[in-house]
């Protein structure tokens, strides 16, 4: 190592501990209950990477209520959050007061760039406006046709597999197919663009998306822990020339994917460039977002950069939850062959209806008119939502309102907690989704019946949809919920309507893997990507289906 080397490594260090300093100075918050921390300088972030997607939070929650304190770095405090009157208030009442925490923060910026998930403030208001249309309600609807077509094309391929092989069933891997669905889905909606994923497992841009959260932030090392959670005491320039060039095997897909998806990026933005021009341009979001990049109106106006992430954001978010969803739903309906009947009638009924009134196809309206269908679609979304956290950050001394009274380690009974400016909060989307007081006593356990029954709910506002927090809420919502939704029903209408789904032995051992977002992997076998292989065979009918 070089003097300057050195010397550099020793600043940064220096500045991570005064920074570290500053905030163990602050308004404290160690009277709140929570576990010990496994060591000094990791804190609890070790426990919370290891093992399954929120098991230790969970368990963390369920022993000291629904806010806990942990430890960060070196013993700094930070807060696990699920009480739906704290959350409401984080995300809804002071939304823009609470940032991302800047760890965070740069690890959006090298997966995603510098647009959406990385902005904050008036940047994330003007992002967030230039997109908005792309995914409003009848933009979403009117994608219904694509969404259907490719999922039929995924049942072509299925019926293809159980043809060739001359079986009633066979076993096919559903993260593979899924995945690749919504890729080509989102390249025609979003972009109008063929990525043709499906007709080759070899295409680059779909081999570059596969597996790219669970490469970059799967399995993780005490080392890459440490490493992560360090790039938000250093100054942002530093974080982001480390994130940029700092040799790492985890950073190495995800900086080839970027190279690669800005190079599609900048073909697309030529060719919708010279529609606009000539007065050509679709509805497309890749079209609504080359208006704004001429555009003079520096409220929507977007630069070079803003543009090629957002495309990233947009085929990253737009696929790769999507995916990861019906692959959890699938394995539910899998073990559960009564709920999955039961859907399939449904979807049945449906079918004949839209078969009798002579029309081409059914729409949107007709999804949302099943009840079934919805309840295991949001029943899937509260049970597996595919993210698990979200990292916020006080942008001042604020207090935090709660729903239900919490027993310091005094033994004082407080409703609300003084919280100091630079205080890391983190948001448990699985505690809240599994509070029993919302969802009810069952809420632990997979049971579509209680979106039918009144279990559900709702006297505090906190999600978009079903009062779940899935879709995260408030000004940092997802914005392309209603996106995913119709997405989701065209699947489960296309796939569960024509195919059975039952377990498999490697079905019996998936592992809920923690990298950003949850994915579905074998035990013993992450390192092979997202599995889920399940057996199918063509659904069969009788006088209750169609």
């Amino acid at each position: 190592m070089t003097p300057i080397t050195a010397f550099a490594l020793l600043s940064l260090v220096v500045a991570g501990l005064y920074k570290l300093y500053r905030r163990s100075t602050r308004t404290s918050v160690a009277h709140i209950a929570g576990p010990e921390p496994e060591s000094f300088v990791l804190g609890n972030l070790s426990q919370l990477a290891h093992g399954q997607a929120a098991e230790v939070e969970l368990q963390w929650l369920a022993q000291y209520g629904d806010v806990v304190r942990i430890k960060g770095l070196f013993g700094e405090d930070r807060l696990l959050i699920s009480d739906p009157k704290a959350l409401q208030y984080i995300f809804q009442t002071s939304g823009y007061n609470f940032i991302k925490q800047p760890a965070r923060r740069e690890l959006s910026r090298i997966t995603t760039g510098k647009g959406l998930l990385w902005a904050e403030g008036d940047d994330h208001k003007r992002l967030r406006k230039v997109m908005l249309p792309g995914f409003s309600g009848p933009e979403a609807k009117g994608y219904l046709p694509v969404f259907s077509a490719y999922a039929a094309k995924v049942a072509e391929g299925w019926r293809d597999i159980l043809a060739s092989s001359g079986a009633q069933s066979s076993v096919v891997d559903i993260p593979a197919w899924i995945s690749r669905c919504a890729l080509d889905a989102i390249g025609e909606v979003a972009f109008d663009y063929q990525f043709g994923t499906l007709e080759s497992v070899d295409n680059p841009l779909g081999k570059a998306f596969a597996n790219l959260l669970l490469d970059t932030f799967g399995t993780l090392t005490d080392g890459e822990i440490f490493s992560q959670n360090f790039l938000g005491y250093i100054p942002d320039r530093i974080s982001q020339l480390l994130g940029d060039y700092m040799p790492s095997k985890k950073l190495t897909h995800a900086r080839s994917t970027a190279k690669l998806a800005t190079g599609v990026a900048k073909e697309l933005v030529a060719q919708k460039s010279a529609a606009s021009l000539q007065g050509k341009g679709n509805r497309d979001i890749m079209s609504l977002l080359v208006k704004a990049y001429v555009s003079e109106n520096e409220r929507v106006k977007l630069n070079e950069e803003e543009m090629f992430s957002l495309m990233r954001v947009v085929i990253l978010a737009g696929h790769e939850t999507t995916a990861n969803t019906f692959s959890w739903m699938l394995l539910e309906l899998a073990r559960r062959p009564e709920v999955q009947k039961r859907l399939r009638d449904e979807i049945g009924q449906m079918e004949r209806t839209v078969q009798s009134r002579g029309n081409s196809g059914y729409t949107v309206s007709d999804l949302d008119s099943m009840p079934y269908l919805n309840a295991v679609l949001k029943e899937t979304l509260r049970f597996h939502p595919v993210a698990i956290n979200t990292f916020r950050e006080a942008v001042r001394d604020d207090v935090l309102p709660l729903s239900k009274p919490i027993v310091t380690t005094s033994g004082e009974v407080v409703s609300e907690i003084p919280i100091p400016k630079g205080l890391g909060v983190m948001t448990s989307i699985h505690g809240y989704n599994r509070n029993k007081d919302i969802f009810g006593e069952d809420a632990h356990l997979f049971n579509p019946e209680r979106w039918l029954n009144g279990t559900v709910k709702k006297s505090i506002s906190v999600g978009v949809l079903g009062n779940l927090m899935t879709f995260s809420g408030g000004v940092r919502s997802c914005i392309g919920w209603k996106f995913a939704v119709v997405e989701l029903q065209a699947f489960m209408f296309e796939l569960i309507g024509a195919f059975e789904f039952l377990p498999t032995p490697e079905s019996q051992k998936i592992r809920k893997e923690p990298a950003l977002v949850m994915v579905p992997t074998i035990e013993g076998q992450v390192d092979k990507g997202a599995q889920l292989p399940l057996r199918i065979q063509v659904a069969s009918k009788d006088e209750g289906t169609f």
